[in-house]
């Protein structure tokens, strides 16, 4: 296979490469790897050995970033309605929903603990910058989360999902404007909104108005529509989006006896697929740099560079590599797929025409204020007058 320049003849001018492993944390250009992939459901330990196998794998092709969906630590209950069914009674859910919820509570992790712990030194021992979406435990209350890592193996902190979907409200806490972190890498400012969210213009703002370059969207939304509103937000932010989704099959999940699968009529057959992915990375100017797939599980790979990068054909066997120069726009032979490579100018470049937080934002007629501040439900002022004031995960450096 050879790649040539679009538009012109039938001669190759670029030939298949070895691919090279290893991370060059120096080097000019950033290699972000969206990870398509589906829980261990009900496995918390089988899961984080699947993350590490596709952390690993990302890390070979020379990933300095690997974003996970949402949800893969602790799995999203795709299918189950925890005994609401349509008719939701608060008062007298099934028992059997209760049993439902109890798996899930013990498939969930508690942040910071032990699989954070586990998380982070997989990001330490193949250095790189991991976002994991997780569902995150505290008591009785759970979180849908996503955790960040630095390549030294260290937690940075976490974005709480803000504004649950749907059913999701019956299982998920809400999240406030303590976790709506933006991270100052030395890839660029990295950021996470998760699924729905993304469709906040108040909450994407947040984002833009802390200097988001690299913005990762981990969802479970795997509509074609959802496409536009990825290429939206990277025209409108100026940065480089990121969107992992999970593929899965309904054998990813528990059988029938033990998880009842609802929304699709009747019990869908082993092989039936409820989840084809979508994942995709899409340049500042809403250039598909990867993706979108929706063939399986895979790891979608794209540079966001400033010089000669390469870009990996993960769909191929062997995987090949091809280097050529930021902005250009080839298409591979008997194919109508065109591939892209970007470089992190193209983030100033975007915008000069439009700084949605910047001199597009007229703060004389429209403002947003974001608390940041924690709202618990229980304080106890002489404990809060001998410790520290609770610090938000806001912007941080690593």
């Amino acid at each position: 296979m050879a790649l040539l320049p679009s538009g012109s003849g039938s001669t190759p001018v670029i030939a298949e490469v070895e691919m090279n492993g290893g991370a060059d944390q120096s080097a000019t250009t950033v290699r972000a790897t969206v990870v398509q992939a589906s829980t261990v459901f009900y496995d918390t330990p089988a899961t984080l050995d699947k993350a590490e196998r596709l952390i690993a794998e990302a890390a070979g092709y020379g990933s300095q970033l690997v974003v996970f969906p949402e949800a893969f630590v602790g799995g999203y209950p795709r299918g189950s309605t925890f005994g609401f069914g349509i008719n939701i009674s608060m008062t007298n859910p099934k028992d059997k929903g209760k049993g439902e919820f109890q798996k899930y509570h013990a498939a969930a992790i508690d942040v910071p603990g032990p699989e954070v712990t586990c998380l982070a030194a997989m990001a330490g021992k193949y250095k790189v910058f991991l976002v994991m979406g997780v569902i995150e435990r505290e008591g009785h209350t759970l979180y849908c989360s996503v955790l960040f890592f630095d390549p030294l193996g260290r937690y940075l902190g976490k974005h709480r999902k803000m504004m649950p979907t749907a059913l999701e409200r019956i299982i998920w806490g809400f999240g406030d404007g303590s976790t709506i972190p933006v991270y100052d890498t030395p890839l660029g400012k990295i950021g996470a909104l998760i699924c729905w969210e993304n469709k906040m213009p108040l909450l994407r703002t947040a984002l833009y108005g802390k200097g988001i370059e690299i913005y990762c969207a981990p969802t479970a939304d795997s509509r074609p529509v959802w496409q536009a509103s990825m290429t939206h937000i990277a025209l409108e932010g100026g940065c480089f989006v990121l969107s992992a989704n999970q593929f899965c099959r309904r054998k990813d999940y528990p059988p029938p006896s033990e998880y009842a699968f609802a929304g699709l009529g009747e019990e869908p057959s082993p092989d039936t697929v409820v989840c084809p992915g979508g994942s995709v990375i899409i340049s500042p100017s809403g250039e598909v740099l990867a993706g979108p797939n929706y063939d399986g599980e895979a790891l979608i790979t794209a540079d966001l560079g400033k010089a000669l990068t390469r870009y990996y054909m993960l769909s191929v066997h062997p995987p090949c590599a091809y280097d050529f120069v930021p902005g250009s726009q080839f298409v591979l032979e008997d194919s109508d797929e065109m591939l892209f490579c970007a470089d992190m100018g193209e983030i100033v470049r975007a915008k000069f025409a439009f700084d949605v937080v910047g001199h597009y934002a007229r703060p004389e007629v429209l403002s947003l204020v974001v608390d940041d501040q924690p709202h618990r439900p229980v304080s106890f002022t002489c404990a809060a007058e001998k410790t520290p004031a609770a610090k938000s995960d806001g912007t941080a450096k690593p």
